[in-house]
């Protein structure tokens, strides 16, 4: 049985990550820092693989989870875990993930994303592990190129230093591909939202969220007195920002495709990139009515400037994941809200 590590693994995407690589039979490791997550997640993921492995009547099961708390930047921590495992294949979550924050902390994020996957690809390097699934990001297309975005889209310019940390690291696992033989499927996301199905595990981020959904369900849920809507000015259906909003279920599915192609494809020093997205936008406004249908609870809102680094538009075209991966979304905006505040509604009770 071959053995997954999962870096940031504890995290929103990567905990469904792991539900979904547990479903189908491979061993996990996670390796995290918990400077966004808690480690009472981990339980909470072998609960969904267990009880999903019953209902699909699968004969062989994973071993589990096995668990380190420490950080990709600290070669020590590193050489942990890839001492004590034999490695198959890295997923690579764990960094930061805000626009906003980016811009006011850019040294922050350029030292944890772009450092520490430094430090995991030499100990990867030395332990001689090939294969890397790695979170990138629909931030890394040029402002200017125009929706729907393909993979073949103007890149760099970018707008905010998240998304020149996604750049540069991407262009570090191309070299690292073409000149080490490293083995990449490179995933841009667009906006994962959504919570796993069961309401066991979800997004709830513990200070004021930078991501819209758990925002929208933070006013929803009584927690935040009113959600801030960030420009209403741009050229776009009403206003607001259009985004390609996609279920963290169907971008676990979408890891568990890259996965499987990326294993089964025997030429060395690969990099290739796939776009993570529905192939259609939605407004702010759009989301914030949606959410209303769904909870019956009316969303008061302000109308603040726009933030740094965002952009009008992006959708994705993801018509290159479906001809080489055999994967597409399944789950509509209604679904990913119902799911999201089925899981808040849970962590009440």
């Amino acid at each position: 049985m071959k053995t997954l590590l999962l870096t940031g693994g504890t995290g929103y995407i990567g905990s469904h990550c792991a539900v979904a690589a547990l479903e189908v039979g491979y061993d996990i490791v996670i390796l995290d820092n918990l400077s966004n997550s808690d480690s009472d997640v981990i339980q909470k993921i072998e609960q969904i693989a267990g009880s999903s492995s019953l209902s699909n009547g699968r004969i062989e099961k994973s071993s589990g989870i096995k668990f380190y708390q420490g950080d990709i930047r600290n070669s020590a921590d590193l050489e942990k875990v890839f001492s004590e495992n034999k490695i198959d294949t890295v997923l690579h979550f764990a960094g930061l993930k805000a626009v906003g924050e980016s811009c006011d902390k850019p040294f922050m994020y350029y030292e944890n994303n772009v450092e520490g996957t430094l430090r995991l690809t030499e100990s990867m390097e030395k332990h001689g592990v090939k294969n890397i699934v790695f979170s990138s990001s629909a931030t890394v297309y040029d402002p200017s190129a125009l929706s729907p975005l393909r993979e073949d889209s103007p890149t760099g310019n970018t707008s905010n230093p998240y998304g020149t940390s996604k750049f540069i690291i991407e262009n570090i696992l191309r070299d690292l591909a073409t000149h080490q033989g490293l083995k990449v499927a490179n995933l841009r996301y667009f906006n994962p939202i959504g919570a796993h199905s069961s309401g066991l595990i979800g997004e709830n981020p513990r200070d004021i969220p930078n991501n819209l959904l758990p925002y929208i369900m933070k006013v929803a849920s009584g927690e935040l007195s009113q959600l801030k809507v960030f420009g209403d000015d741009y050229e776009t259906v009403d206003g607001t920002g259009v985004r390609d909003y996609i279920h963290v279920e169907d971008l676990a599915a979408g890891h568990i495709a890259a996965l499987e192609w990326l294993e089964n494809n025997k030429t060395q020093g690969i990099f290739e990139t796939f776009n993570l997205g529905t192939g259609t936008g939605s407004s702010v406004m759009e989301m914030i009515e949606i959410t209303e249908e769904v909870t019956g609870t009316a969303l008061p809102y302000t109308v603040s400037n726009r933030r740094p680094g965002d952009i009008a538009t992006a959708y994705c075209n993801p018509e290159k994941a479906l001809k080489i991966l055999a994967w597409k979304t399944t789950k509509t905006i209604q679904e990913s809200i119902t799911d999201s505040w089925n899981y808040i509604e849970k962590q009440k009770s």
